[in-house]
C-alpha cells in the first residue's frame, strides 16, 4: 500500500476542494480529500494508534492549519467554507499550501507557530523518522510517533526478558498469554502442558473456549534463529496425529516466508506467532507489563457550547 498523503500535502486540495463556496462537513471533507488522491479502501480505513483513521485526522489538521491562517472560516460546528483570503490565494496558482508556506506569508500565522515551538521543546521523535521541526507536525503525529517509539523499546525488552528466563517460565508465559487472550477457563481446566522437548520449546493443550468445545495444540519455542520449516511440518503431523486442526506455533524469533506459505496449504489451520507479535499480544494483553502514566487526550466537546 502506497503512503497516505500527510496533512500538509492536503492543504492545498482541501482549499481547492472548498472552491466551490459551498458549506461542506468535516466528514464530507475527509471523503473528498481520499477521492482526490484516489486512496483504496485499505488507506481510507487505515487507522492511527489512537484508533482514529488517518485520512480523517489528517484532513482535520490540515483544515486547522487553514483556519489559523485565515483561509477557509467555520460557521458552525464542524463546518467549513473558504474565504475571500482563500479565494485570493487560489487565483495566485500556488504549487503547494504547507506550514512553512503559511509562516512565510500570514504573521499572525507565524506568531502562532512561535508559541507552539516554546510550549513543545523537542525537535525529533526517532531515528526512524526524518528530523523535523517541532512546528511542522501535528501534536498527535508527535505523540503517535512518541507512542510508537516507547512500545517498540518494550516489546525488544519483554523479548530480552523471556530470552534470559528458563524454558519453564515460557512454558507458563504462553499459556497465562492464551489465557489472557481468552482462551479456555482458568489454569486447572484450560492450560495443560503436556510435553517437554528439553530444547526450550513446549507442547500443550488449552481449550478454544470456556466451555472445552475444541481443543487447540500448542507448540513454543525459544529461538535466535528463525524457526526451521521443517518443525513446521513436524507440528502439522502432529496436529494429525492428535485428530484436530487447529494449532498455535509461537517463537520468541521469526518464521520464514516457507512456513507461512506451508501452512496455508495443509488441510488445518495453524497460526505462526514470531517474536515481535508476542511482545504485541503481550502488551495488548497486560501480560508481563504493568501502565507506568496513563494520558487522556481530550477535546472540546462542540454540543456543550451549542446556543440551545
Amino acid at each position: 500500500m502506497n503512503e497516505i498523503p500527510g496533512f500538509q500535502d492536503m492543504m492545498l486540495p482541501v482549499l481547492k476542494i472548498l472552491a466551490d463556496g459551498k458549506e461542506h462537513t468535516s466528514r464530507q471533507l475527509a471523503c473528498e480529500v481520499a477521492d482526490w488522491f484516489q486512496l483504496s479502501e485499505e488507506q481510507r480505513t487505515k487507522l492511527l494508534p489512537s484508533g482514529h483513521k488517518v485520512v480523517a485526522n489528517w484532513t482535520a489538521w490540515a483544515t486547522n492549519y487553514l483556519h489559523k491562517a485565515k483561509l477557509i472560516s467555520k460557521p458552525k460546528k464542524a463546518v467549513y467554507v473558504i474565504t475571500n483570503e482563500g479565494k485570493t490565494l487560489l487565483q495566485s496558482s500556488p504549487e503547494r499550501i504547507n506550514i512553512r508556506f503559511l509562516k512565510d506569508t500570514y504573521p499572525h500565522v507565524a506568531a502562532w507557530l512561535k508559541d507552539r515551538v516554546k510550549s513543545n521543546d523537542a525537535i525529533n521523535i526517532s531515528e526512524q523518522h526524518d528530523i523535523q521541526p517541532i512546528m511542522e507536525r501535528t501534536p498527535e503525529e508527535i505523540f503517535e510517533e512518541t507512542y510508537s517509539l516507547l512500545r517498540q523499546e518494550l516489546a525488544a525488552e519483554l523479548l530480552e526478558q523471556i530470552k534470559a528466563n528458563s524454558p519453564g517460565f515460557f512454558e507458563r508465559l504462553v499459556v497465562d498469554l492464551l489465557l489472557k487472550m481468552g482462551y479456555g477457563g482458568s489454569h486447572q481446566d484450560a492450560g495443560k502442558v503436556v510435553g517437554k522437548s528439553g530444547d526450550g520449546g513446549i507442547d500443550g493443550l488449552i481449550n478454544e473456549d470456556k466451555l472445552g468445545l475444541d481443543t487447540i495444540y500448542i507448540q513454543a519455542k525459544r529461538h535466535e534463529k528463525p524457526v526451521p520449516i521443517s518443525d513446521v511440518r513436524d507440528f502439522a503431523g502432529s496436529l494429525s496425529g492428535k485428530k484436530t486442526k487447529k494449532g498455535i506455533f509461537i517463537t520468541t524469533s521469526s518464521f520464514p516466508q516457507s512456513a507461512y506459505e506451508f501452512v496455508k496449504t495443509i488441510d488445518g489451520r495453524i497460526v505462526l506467532i514470531d517474536g515481535e507479535q508476542l511482545a504485541e499480544l503481550m502488551i495488548d494483553n497486560n501480560l508481563g507489563v504493568t501502565t507506568h502514566y496513563s494520558y487522556h487526550i481530550k477535546r472540546v466537546d462542540s454540543d456543550y457550547f451549542e446556543d440551545l
